[in-house]
């Protein structure tokens, strides 16, 4: 793993092989998705088909998601098209590294990873349909980056949050004109990582107690991640 940055080239690297899984999948059961005509239809392309991601654990109305709790957590590392992983894993290049550095890379697996689950908490309850993408975890980091900055004159915070309110708009207008976007998601994600932002110290760990309950935060994280795929594992082969 890269020495700066690790959690974000991790969660890179888990999203394109589960796209790669996910579109063998599909192909071998009849082949990517065709998009349909029509102005937007770019977006479709390498599209995966929906038995395949119910399978992998893309993220359901709430009563299904509160029987089968890790598709809260599966979900957000599932995508549904080749423009919407890239479109996706450009984001979180380009802020997440950012707030790795800031808050140190246990605590930034916590923040991508619970702002994730409330977007679909929300997402779930709200509107009930089938979702996947990591959206909700990446406006979950811009809330968070967008919390920490409030009320700050200097020139960096300044940059930084206008960054930040274009990544706002160009996801905003996303929303708006591509069909199937899950704008509550979106919302609930943005929402949780606000509230974080207020809640968590913008810097990482100085104490050796502080960098204790970092790290408690981070494996517990990571266990809850690897739990939530194993659990989909264990469904999916007794399933059949």
């Amino acid at each position: 793993m890269p020495a700066t940055s690790p959690v974000s080239y991790a969660i890179l690297g888990v999203s394109c092989v589960l796209y790669v899984v996910s579109s063998l999948a599909t192909i071998r059961e009849g082949g990517l998705v065709t998009p349909g005509g029509g102005l937007f239809a770019v977006f479709g392309l390498g599209g995966i088909r929906g038995d395949v991601l119910f399978r992998l654990g893309e993220s359901l109305p709430l009563p299904y998601n509160l029987i089968q709790p890790w598709r809260f957590v599966t979900a957000i590392f599932l995508h549904a098209s080749l423009l919407h992983i890239v479109f996706n894993m450009w984001v979180l290049m380009d802020i997440g590294p950012e707030i790795e550095e800031l808050y140190g890379s246990a605590r930034y697996l916590f923040i991508y990873v619970f702002t994730g689950v409330g977007g679909y908490i929300v997402s779930s309850g709200v509107i009930g349909h089938s979702s996947v993408g990591a959206s909700g975890a990446l406006l979950g980091l811009i809330g968070v980056l967008l919390a920490t900055t409030m009320g700050r004159r200097g020139l960096d915070a300044q940059l930084l949050r206008r960054q930040l309110i274009r990544w706002l708009i160009y996801i905003a207008v996303w929303g708006f004109l591509v069909q199937g976007v899950d704008n509550y998601a979106h919302a609930g994600g943005f929402i949780t990582g606000f509230i974080l932002g207020k809640i968590m110290q913008e810097r990482p760990p100085a104490t050796p107690e502080a960098r204790k309950l970092a790290y408690a935060l981070g494996w517990f994280t990571a266990l809850v991640v690897v739990a939530s795929f194993v659990m989909m594992a264990l469904w999916l082969r007794r399933s059949g």
